[in-house]
């Protein structure tokens, strides 16, 4: 991914000590930990603070498929680790009374009977329970092609990727909720035909559109929701500790997905669009109608079932993408609404 231009003095900084030497440049490490330190006690809200999201962002994009321009090495650099623990540290504590608000008072098994049916059923209960504002509704009845376009941009900052965060869990599981996350990841990845790939999919229906199917393209046009939504991800994925989280956040991925996925392609055809474009919706309604099963029972439920201690995290994972993907369709609405952008900043009609 091309380096994005900067959204303040922290994003700056980590582009400066990015630039130069692995190994060599201790002191700008140190500065810039003192900087994300004062930084981050003057941060409001650290979920929608475009500076250390898109920090936080570009950090963990060095154990996907990297920066441009930036040496491999920098991936596993102890100074910048530290610099990434200062900003994953607020932003948890953020996601954790996200999670709080959202879980509300939510009726819950007691500990011996935890089994994976009973972690299943809480978990579709949360799911069925998700009353926020509707980006499908109104991309199926109301979106204008610019919408359209605006949906898929946002989208486009994880979709490019689709998967890579969970898969991040495989090696962190055994037994049968490994089995089950193998089976789902076999799915995303197309089941080994590249064309397949979600991903992939998503690709093609960007270029239906005219768009730069490029993975990282639109990051500058983003706001700083929808970089934390990937974020999540990845804080779950990339900390072991948090192998509850990140399974609990697939099943719930998983849960509210058919019917919403029914609806967008709907909403593109509306404009006319064909298979080519649809595909990719289509293609998630009648897969994650039978990933949902293995995700809430096999997978999360499995996981509880043999490490009952994991069931907070689980419910945090699944909670806490319910509140960030609650936030951002309220912007995404709020500004469509009113007849704004949902964007930074304008990006060309096609590619």
């Amino acid at each position: 991914m091309k380096i994005p231009e900067p959204r303040g003095p922290i994003s700056s900084a980590l582009f400066g000590v990015l630039s130069g030497q692995p190994g060599s440049s201790q002191e700008s490490l140190d500065e810039l930990r003192r900087l994300v330190t004062g930084q981050l006690a003057r941060t409001a809200d650290i979920i929608a603070d475009d500076d250390v999201q898109l920090a936080l962002f570009c950090l963990y994009e060095l154990h996907y498929s990297g920066l441009e321009s930036v040496q491999d090495e920098w991936e596993w650099e102890p100074g910048l680790i530290r610099v990434r623990q200062l900003l994953e540290k607020p932003f948890e504590a953020a996601l954790r009374s996200a999670a709080q608000e959202t879980a509300g008072d939510l009726d819950l098994p007691a500990r011996a009977d935890l089994t994976s049916d009973a972690v299943a059923d809480v978990l579709f209960g949360l799911a069925a329970r998700d009353t926020g504002p509707s980006v499908s509704r109104f991309v199926a009845r109301k979106a204008s092609l610019m919408q359209l376009r605006e949906f898929l941009i946002h989208k486009s900052v994880y979709q490019l990727k689709e998967a890579d965060p969970h898969t991040w869990a495989i090696p962190r599981l055994s037994g049968r909720p490994k089995a089950a996350l193998v089976e789902i990841q076999a799915d995303e990845y197309g089941g080994g035909r590249p064309d397949r790939m979600h991903s992939a999919l998503f690709a093609r229906t960007m270029r239906g559109l005219g768009m730069d199917d490029q993975y990282g393209a639109y990051v500058n046009a983003v706001p700083a929701i929808s970089l934390a939504a990937v974020n999540l991800m990845s804080l779950c994925g990339l900390n072991r500790r948090l192998r509850g989280a990140i399974t609990g956040h697939l099943a719930i991925y998983e849960m509210t997905s058919s019917q919403p996925n029914r609806l967008y392609g709907n909403g593109f055809r509306r404009h006319g669009f064909d298979a080519e474009v649809t595909h990719y919706f289509d293609e998630h309604v009648e897969a994650d109608a039978v990933h949902e099963q293995i995700a809430g029972r096999d997978l999360a439920g499995g996981l509880v079932e043999a490490e009952p201690g994991l069931f907070g995290d689980v419910l945090f994972g699944a909670t806490a993408v319910m509140a960030i993907d609650s936030r951002l369709s309220a912007h995404l609405l709020g500004s469509w609404e009113n007849g704004r952008s949902s964007l930074r900043a304008a990006v060309p009609a096609a590619a």
